[in-house]
């Protein structure tokens, strides 16, 4: 059971403006069945919104602290055609029905605002949908929804050109291998993912002890890549933590694209050993390359 005295519910004027954010999303979008509510929820819903209109101020026994949706975006446009065909993104809404922390504020007159995830989509990886969750800015619901659509659809318009770079430039690729002696940090290995399509680059990204970036493109935008990702994206931090050397480049007519896209392969080897678990097992590395078909790459990179 969830009491006002216990986990601080919200006020019954200030619960009234959080329904009325919900009833506006559910009608924005229930028409085009791009918003539900679960079972339990809408039962909730229903009997704060009785409690709100009704004359009884005493708060209604409930056991969640926030009523949960789900809502669907298309992110697509008029020019979306297969192979893109139309792409949709989920986004999990989470609107609290009571204070956090402990303490109601001294201002009560607006709600928490609602809380916004966004579910990761076949089209998008999990280094891009981080960048994106970061991204979202402070503000109402209608903000937020507006800005994750018009980026996720920015998103989806740099892989349609990254693809169409692709088709014009594979006849002059070279496969650059990068050894990191330790790679950890979110926020650089993100940026890895999310900023190499942008220069036209696919490839992989190993986190760890030791960390292996594996780059294909155009010999100037992987050069112009590594300097951005060293100057501008890892800008503030120490030069002692952002060592990595090229270990091995691959040119002539023969090199092809192995990769589709940008990844993180660092989930895909397995059991790491170390203290913090960061330490990589170069035998599954070296297990995966082969069945990729680079495994000669692997003494040139790690040996």
């Amino acid at each position: 059971m969830v009491t006002d005295e216990r986990h601080n519910v919200l006020p019954k004027d200030v619960m009234e403006l959080q329904l009325g954010q919900i009833d506006l999303l559910m009608a924005m979008y229930e028409s085009d069945d791009a918003i539900s509510i679960d079972g339990a929820s809408s039962e909730l819903l229903e009997a704060l919104r009785d409690w709100c209109e009704g004359g009884n101020e005493a708060v209604p026994e409930f056991t969640q602290e926030c009523i949960t949706m789900l809502l669907s975006l298309d992110i697509s446009d008029e020019d979306d055609s297969p192979p893109h065909g139309a792409k949709s993104l989920q986004l999990s809404l989470s609107v609290p029905l009571v204070y956090e922390g402990g303490d109601i504020p001294v201002v009560t007159t607006e709600p928490p605002p609602v809380k916004t995830r966004i579910q990761q989509p076949a089209w998008m990886s999990k280094g891009e949908v981080a960048w994106l969750t970061s991204e979202i800015p402070e503000g109402d619901i209608l903000t937020v929804i507006e800005h994750v659509k018009e980026a996720a659809l920015q998103h989806l318009e740099g892989l349609k050109q990254v693809e169409s770079d692709l088709l014009n430039t594979d006849t002059s690729i070279v496969r650059v291998w990068f050894y990191f002696p330790s790679i950890s940090t979110r926020s650089k290995r993100d940026d890895i993912i999310h900023y190499g399509p942008t220069y036209g680059l696919t490839g992989f990204l190993l986190a760890g002890k030791p960390g292996v970036l594996c780059l294909e493109g155009g010999s100037h935008a992987i050069d112009d890549f590594m300097k951005f990702i060293k100057t501008e994206s890892w800008g503030d931090i120490p030069a002692g933590h952002k060592k990595v050397s090229e270990r091995y480049r691959e040119t002539g007519p023969e090199v092809a694209r192995a990769f589709k896209n940008m990844q993180e392969i660092t989930d895909l080897m397995g059991e790491r050993r170390g203290v913090r678990q960061n330490r990589n097992d170069m035998k599954a590395l070296e297990t995966w390359l082969i069945e990729s078909g680079l495994g000669e790459a692997f003494g040139k990179v790690i040996m």
